[in-house]
C-alpha cells in the first residue's frame, strides 16, 4: 500500500512537471531572426583594400602622371594629386558621404542625391553598421565610409591628367571641389545607393565604370577644351620626361586596383576572388593588345603603350569585375586596349583637343567600353555572374540599361564640368597660367621649386 502511494505520488509529480512542456509544444513556434554579424575577416580585407586604394592614388597616380609630363612640371602634378586627395578627403566626411549614401529611401530628390543627416559623420558610431551583399553580414559603417572616401579621392584627382601643365593651382582645386560636389556625389548616389535612379534601373557597375571613369574622363575632356591646348601642342614634340616613374606609378595603380575592384565586393569570399583574377587578366590582355596594335600600325611596340594598355584594361574591367568570367575579362580587356589606342592615336589628333595625359582617351573611352561590355560578359552563357535569376538574363535588355547609364554619366559630368570651369574662370580671372609661367614650368611658377637640379 505504501509502495502504491509512493508510485502514485511520483506519477502525479511527473505529470505536473510535464505540463509546461506540453503547453510549450502546443504553442505556436517562435522563430527569432538571427542578428547580422560583423565578420573579422571581411573587416580585415576591407581595411587592406582601403589602404591599397590610397596607395593607388598617392603615390601611384601621382607618379604615373608625373613621369608623363615634362621635367619642369612634375612637382606641379604631384602636388595637385596629393593636395586634391587631401581636400576631397575632408569634403567627403564633411558632406560627401551623407549626400551620397544617407537620406530618404524614396520621394523628393532621393533618386539623385541624399541629404545632410550624416553631416561630418553625425550618427556614424562604433556601433553603426553598413550592409554588405550577403544577408546576415555587415561592416562597421566607418569601414565603408573610409573605403568610399578613397573612390571619391582618386576619381577627382584623375582629372588632373587632362589639364596638366597649364592650369592655375587654385583654379584647379576650386574646380575639383565644385565638380566633386555636383557630379561625383550625385553619380555615386544614383549608381550605388538604394534609392538612386540608376540603381533602381538595374545598371551594372561593380566598382565604378560610370561613377569613376566615364565621370572623370568626360570632366577632364571638357576642362581641357575650355582651357585650350598647351603652347606648342601639335607643333612640337611634348614627350614624357621619365617613363621609369610612369612604370612605377603604373605598377602601384595595378596593385591598388585589386583593392579597388575586389574590395568593392565588400566581403572576402569566392566572388572577391573572381573580381581579383579579372583584375589580373583584363589589363594583361589590354597591354598585349595595345602593343600588338602599335606594332601593326606604327611599326613598334612601346613601353608607354604597354602601361597605357594595362590601365585601359583596368578601367574596362572595373564595372564588370564581379560579373565577368575569366574569358569575358580577357576579351573585354583586349577590346579596350585596341579601342583606347585608337582614341589616343587617332581620335585626339583628329578632334585637336589637348587632353594632356589621355584621361578621356583611356578612362572616358575605356569606361564606356567597360560599361557597355559588362552587359555582354555578365551573360551566364558566356561564363558570367549576373544578378538575380541567371536563366532570365537578357544581354539586350541589360545593354539598354547600360546605354542609359553611360548617357546620363556623360551628360551629367559634362554639364557640371563646363559650369564649374566657367565659375572658376570668373573667380580667378581665367583658369590658365600666363604664357611665361607655362614656358618656365609650373614647378617654378606655381610652387617655387624644381624637381631636378
Amino acid at each position: 500500500m505504501k509502495t502504491s502511494k509512493i508510485l502514485g505520488s511520483a506519477a502525479l509529480a511527473s505529470l505536473l512537471l510535464a505540463l509546461p512542456a506540453f503547453a510549450q509544444d502546443a504553442a505556436a513556434p517562435v522563430v527569432e531572426e538571427a542578428a547580422a554579424i560583423v565578420d573579422k575577416g571581411d573587416v580585415a580585407w576591407m581595411l587592406v583594400s582601403t589602404m591599397v586604394v590610397i596607395v593607388m592614388t598617392i603615390p601611384g597616380l601621382a607618379l604615373f602622371y608625373g613621369g608623363l609630363v615634362r621635367a619642369k612640371n612634375i612637382l606641379s602634378v604631384l602636388t595637385q594629386v596629393f593636395l586634391g586627395f587631401s581636400m576631397i578627403s575632408i569634403l567627403w566626411v564633411a558632406y560627401g558621404y551623407s549626400l551620397a549614401f544617407a537620406g530618404p529611401t524614396e520621394g523628393g530628390l532621393s533618386a539623385f542625391v541624399g541629404d545632410f543627416s550624416k553631416f561630418f559623420l553625425s550618427g556614424v558610431t562604433l556601433d553603426s553598421r553598413a550592409a554588405t551583399f550577403s544577408a546576415g553580414f555587415e561592416l562597421p559603417e566607418l569601414v565603408f565610409v573610409t573605403f568610399q572616401l578613397t573612390f571619391a579621392c582618386i576619381t577627382s584627382t584623375l582629372i588632373v591628367g587632362g589639364i596638366a601643365e597649364r592650369m592655375k593651382f587654385g583654379a584647379l582645386m576650386a574646380f575639383l571641389a565644385i565638380w566633386f560636389t555636383f557630379s561625383y556625389i550625385p553619380m555615386a548616389h544614383m549608381v550605388w545607393s538604394g534609392p538612386g535612379l540608376l540603381f533602381g534601373l538595374g545598371a551594372y557597375d561593380f566598382a565604378g565604370g560610370t561613377v569613376v571613369h566615364i565621370n572623370s574622363g568626360v570632366a577632364a575632356l571638357v576642362a581641357a577644351i575650355v582651357l585650350g591646348p598647351r603652347i606648342g601642342y601639335m607643333k612640337e614634340p611634348i614627350a614624357p620626361h621619365n617613363l621609369v616613374w610612369t612604370y612605377v606609378g603604373a605598377g602601384l595603380l595595378w596593385f591598388g586596383w585589386f583593392g579597388f575592384n575586389a574590395g568593392s565586393n565588400l566581403e572576402a569570399n569566392a566572388l572577391t576572388a573572381v573580381a581579383l583574377i579579372n583584375t589580373v587578366l583584363a589589363p594583361a590582355a589590354a597591354a598585349l593588345a595595345w602593343v600588338i596594335g602599335e606594332k601593326i600600325t606604327r611599326g613598334h611596340a612601346s613601353a608607354l603603350g604597354a602601361v597605357s594598355g594595362a590601365v585601359a584594361g583596368l578601367v574596362a574591367i572595373t564595372p564588370a569585375a564581379g560579373f565577368a568570367g575569366v574569358g569575358g575579362a580577357i576579351v573585354l580587356g583586349a577590346v579596350a586596349g585596341i579601342v583606347c589606342l585608337w582614341a589616343v592615336v587617332n581620335l585626339k589628333p583628329w578632334l585637336k583637343y589637348d587632353d594632356s595625359l589621355d584621361v578621356f582617351g583611356i578612362h572616358g573611352i575605356g569606361g564606356i567600353v567597360g560599361a557597355l561590355g559588362t552587359a555582354i560578359v555578365a551573360a551566364p552563357g558566356l561564363g558570367g555572374y549576373p544578378l538575380g535569376d541567371a536563366a532570365a538574363y537578357s544581354i539586350g535588355g541589360q545593354l539598354t540599361i547600360q546605354l542609359t547609364a553611360v548617357g546620363i554619366a556623360i551628360v551629367w559630368s559634362g554639364v557640371v564640368a563646363l559650369v564649374a570651369m566657367l565659375i572658376v574662370k570668373a573667380i580667378f580671372g581665367g583658369a590658365r597660367v600666363s604664357e611665361s609661367s607655362e614656358s618656365d614650368g609650373l614647378d617654378l611658377s606655381s610652387h617655387g621649386e624644381r624637381a631636378y637640379n
